[in-house]
C-alpha cells in the first residue's frame, strides 16, 4: 500500500505563450482535467485544483473536481500550494504533491514515487526528482535546470549554468563529448512537500540566489531546508508551454 498523500494542481488562465492553456482542449477533454486524472490514477487521496479564475473553476466544478480559488498576487506556485494548505486547514505532517496543470502526460509513478521518497526522508522538508542529462546542449541550455546533490542524495545547488563545471571538457568549445568524470543531472520540475515546510518557505523573502536564478526552489535551500533528489532513468511526457508543446501532447494522447 501506498503511503498517503494530497496532490495540488495549480492552475492559471494567464499565460504569455499560451492565454487560457488549462482549458484547451485534448483528446475531448480540457487540459487540466487530464492533469486531474493523472493525479486519480496516482492514488492521491485528495486532489485539489487551485486557480485564481472562475472560469477555470467552473470547468473543474462540471467535471466534478475539487477546486479552490486562490488569490490572483501570489508571486510563486510555492504562495498557491500554501494558501490551499490553509485555507483547507491540512496537518502539518501532510504530504503534499505539486502536479503542474499543463502537465498531461505526467507518469503517475512519478507522483507516487517522490511523495514516497519524502516519506522515507524525515531529515529533509520536500523531495523532487531529477534524470541524467544526455546530450551535451541540453547541459548549457538554461531553460533546462541542472542540480548538484551531495553523497546522502540533498540538493547542493540548482542553476540553468551547466553545473558542476568540468573544466577541460566544457570549455573546449568544438567539443561534442558529455564528461565521463561525472554525470550532470536535470530537474525535474515536480515536488512533494510536507504541509509546514509550505507554510514555513512563504515567511522568507525571496533570496539573491533565488532571483539571480528565477528558480524558487533556492529559497528552502538558502534557508537551510534540505531537498532531496531521486534519480530516474525516464523522463516525464512532454509538458506544455507553447502551441508546438501542445501539437505535440494532442499527437500522443490521440
Amino acid at each position: 500500500m501506498n503511503p498517503d498523500f494530497f496532490t495540488i494542481i495549480p492552475a492559471r488562465y494567464d499565460s504569455s505563450r499560451l492565454p487560457g492553456k488549462p482549458l484547451v482542449d485534448i483528446a475531448g477533454k480540457p487540459m487540466v482535467q487530464h492533469v486531474y486524472d493523472r493525479a486519480v490514477e496516482a492514488g492521491s487521496s485528495e486532489i485539489v485544483i487551485a486557480t485564481d479564475d472562475e472560469r477555470i473553476f467552473n470547468v473543474v466544478t462540471a467535471f466534478g473536481g475539487k477546486v479552490v480559488m486562490t488569490s490572483g498576487d501570489h508571486e510563486s506556485g510555492t504562495d498557491r500550494l500554501a494558501e490551499v494548505v490553509t485555507q483547507l486547514g491540512w496537518a502539518d505532517d501532510t504530504v503534499v504533491v505539486n502536479l503542474q496543470g499543463d502537465e498531461p502526460l505526467m507518469d503517475p509513478d512519478l507522483l507516487r514515487l517522490v511523495a514516497n521518497n519524502l516519506h522515507q526522508h524525515d531529515e529533509v522538508g520536500l523531495t523532487t526528482l531529477a534524470t541524467p542529462i544526455l546530450q551535451r546542449e541540453e547541459i548549457f541550455n538554461p531553460n533546462a535546470v541542472k542540480v548538484v546533490c551531495d553523497s546522502a542524495g540533498k540538493a547542493l545547488y540548482f542553476s540553468r549554468a551547466p553545473i558542476p563545471w568540468v573544466r577541460g571538457n566544457y570549455d573546449v568549445s568544438d567539443s561534442s563529448a558529455l564528461p565521463d568524470t561525472t554525470q550532470p543531472l536535470r530537474h525535474l520540475g515536480i515536488y512533494a512537500y510536507r504541509a509546514s515546510v509550505l507554510k514555513q518557505i512563504t515567511k522568507y523573502p525571496p533570496c539573491e540566489i533565488e532571483l539571480a536564478e528565477s528558480l524558487e526552489q533556492l529559497r528552502a535551500l538558502w534557508n537551510g531546508i534540505n531537498i532531496h533528489v531521486g534519480i530516474i532513468d525516464q523522463v516525464p511526457g512532454h509538458g506544455v508551454d507553447t502551441e508546438e508543446d501542445l501539437e505535440l501532447v494532442r499527437l500522443a494522447m490521440s
